[in-house]
């Protein structure tokens, strides 16, 4: 049984990933602060798998405790990097707070690589590394574009770090790019859960459906879109987990081409904002309230993926529709109740 670190392990995309790799044999040792996820996720992932997950509470960028988990086990042979602020909006008001999280976590986690020989990395990077680009679908070679904010700007370097690392140490790197990660895990045991006032689709589309927030505000309707809004690629959170646990056993198969590789992970459909929120009603027979409201500082227009390698080289496709995507988020939006609400 292989053993790997997962920073960011109790995180929305973190914590799908989890089960994903204990359902195909892996060992887990989660590391998060808590800063922004629960403990109780922790629980979720147990209820699900009914197997152990060892976590850890520590900050990623705090290298000498990071060190002591490598210390203490000795047979770690991958690391999956998840732990980075991610909100594209948050990014654009507090620049310094995300250059320093996003960069020193991956310094850190990447000097804990080079000591401890470990052999296998993935970083989760995203789809706002190609900036506005009129090259679509976007494939791996796409020019990557300037990037519309700091929180892109983070992956853009990232990526470049992780590159950079592997021409000078001895491990192998996929970076995998997200494109819109949404709906949550069959069982409802474990989904995202936003901390603050969320920013993301589909999370304010489900608190809107629950009463939380009053009404839904569609940002912009006058991109040069098919019907305004902006366009993004969707698919479901627990493929993306699945790719992960894909990339792993490729690596360790010694299949790389490369000692870096880049992959795009989205279902290749672009899907605009009302689009996305006439499939959740759909979905849920529910009409919501929506208003529209200016554009947002930091968002692409449009952006969606061409996933061909994915499939060629990791035996990787989507198998969740939107439905699927956005009947999995209400039924977790569901079991979480009235009561959870944003601070």
């Amino acid at each position: 049984m292989a053993k790997i670190v997962v920073t960011g392990g109790a995180g929305y995309i973190g914590s799908h990933t989890i089960v994903d790799v204990l359902e195909n044999g892996f060992e887990v040792i989660s590391i998060d602060n808590l800063s922004r996820s629960s403990i109780d996720v922790y629980k979720g992932i147990q209820a699900i798998t009914n197997k152990p997950c060892i976590h850890y509470e520590i900050d990623v960028c705090n290298l000498e405790a990071l060190r002591n988990v490598f210390i203490q086990h000795t047979d770690i042979v991958g690391i999956i990097h998840f732990a980075a602020y991610k909100s594209v909006h948050e990014s654009v008001q507090f620049p310094l707070r995300y250059y320093q999280n996003n960069m020193q976590s991956l310094v850190s986690i990447l000097q804990c690589v080079e000591e401890f020989s470990i052999p296998h990395f993935v970083f989760s990077s995203s789809c706002s590394v190609y900036g506005n680009t009129n090259d679509l679908p976007v494939t791996e070679n796409s020019i990557l574009g300037k990037p519309e904010c700091p929180y892109a700007a983070t992956k853009q370097m990232g990526e470049q770090i992780v590159l950079d690392a592997v021409k000078a140490n001895p491990f192998h790197a996929i970076i995998l790019r997200y494109f819109n990660p949404v709906g949550a895990h069959a069982s409802a045991a474990i989904g995202e859960l936003p901390i603050d006032k969320p920013s993301n689709l589909v999370p304010v589309i489900t608190q809107v459906a629950a009463g939380i927030l009053p009404a839904l505000t569609v940002w912009g309707k006058d991109y040069a879109t098919r019907d305004g809004t902006c366009i993004r690629d969707y698919i479901h959170v627990m493929d993306i987990a699945n790719a992960h646990t894909k990339a792993l056993q490729y690596a360790m198969q010694k299949k790389q081409t490369s000692n870096g590789e880049v992959f795009n992970l989205g279902s290749g459909n672009g899907v605009s904002v009302l689009e996305a929120i006439q499939a959740f009603e759909n979905a849920t027979n529910m009409v919501l309230p929506v208003a529209f409201g200016p554009r947002r500082s930091g968002d692409v227009e449009a952006i969606y993926a061409n996933c061909d390698l994915a499939e060629q080289r990791l035996g990787w496709k989507p198998q969740r529709s939107l439905h699927d995507m956005m009947a999995s988020a209400w039924r977790w939006q569901q079991n979480l109740g009235r009561d959870v609400r944003v601070k």
